[in-house]
């Protein structure tokens, strides 16, 4: 785990000796964040900072909603600085310094300035994650994430591999657009972020 890359760790079972391993990583490398089915057992040296109950969604084709009237472009290592103070600004989820070396990045530029981006992230087997979807505030409401998500799904899709995400349950604003896109609820699961002790 690294965290300038992200903050997720796993564990294979709920062994004690698992659980001891994972509370010795997070107590190395700090806040450390679960994605599963249910929120973990108590993990030694470490708190619970955050629990929450998410949607795992999937979408087998993508349904644009409007023809696009503005510009995507892809983002590289020079809009590093100007995407972590997005996702900063905006909180999509984990998006640390390097996150968006983890796969393809696209955004919209206004005035030279980044306005709104999304990407890839976690990459199993025949999927990939769309994610850091955010909009700075003066620029919501002009179709820039739903532009930029069917753009980054659709790119996954013509790889032959799975679009999915993960949404908290509750962000019903953000929800209603994932399944007007096409995603539809595959899984809950639980994003619980540990800190040590």
């Amino acid at each position: 785990m690294d965290p300038d890359f992200g903050l997720f760790a796993a564990v294979a079972d709920e062994a004690p000796e698992a659980l001891e391993a994972l509370g010795a990583l997070v107590r190395a490398h700090g806040n450390s964040g679960l994605v599963e089915l249910s929120p973990p057992p108590p993990v030694p040296g470490t708190t619970v900072l955050s629990s929450a109950l998410c949607w795992q969604m999937a979408a087998e084709a993508i349904t644009p909603l409007k023809p696009l009237d503005f510009e995507i472009v892809p983002l590289g290592e020079a809009d590093a600085p100007e995407m972590l103070a997005l996702a900063t600004l905006t909180k999509p989820g984990p998006f640390f310094s390097r996150t968006h070396e983890l796969g393809a990045f696209v955004g919209v530029k206004v005035g030279g300035e980044l306005a709104a981006m999304a990407g890839e992230r976690m990459r199993p087997s025949g999927f990939t994650e769309v994610s850091g979807v955010c909009t700075r505030p003066d620029f919501r409401g002009k179709g820039y994430a739903a532009g930029l998500m069917a753009h980054v799904a659709g790119a996954i899709l013509a790889r032959g591999e799975t679009p999915f995400l993960h949404s908290y349950a509750d962000n019903a604003g953000a929800n209603a657009l994932y399944r007007a896109l096409g995603f539809e609820r595959r899984a809950d699961v639980w994003f619980t972020v540990l800190a040590p002790e």
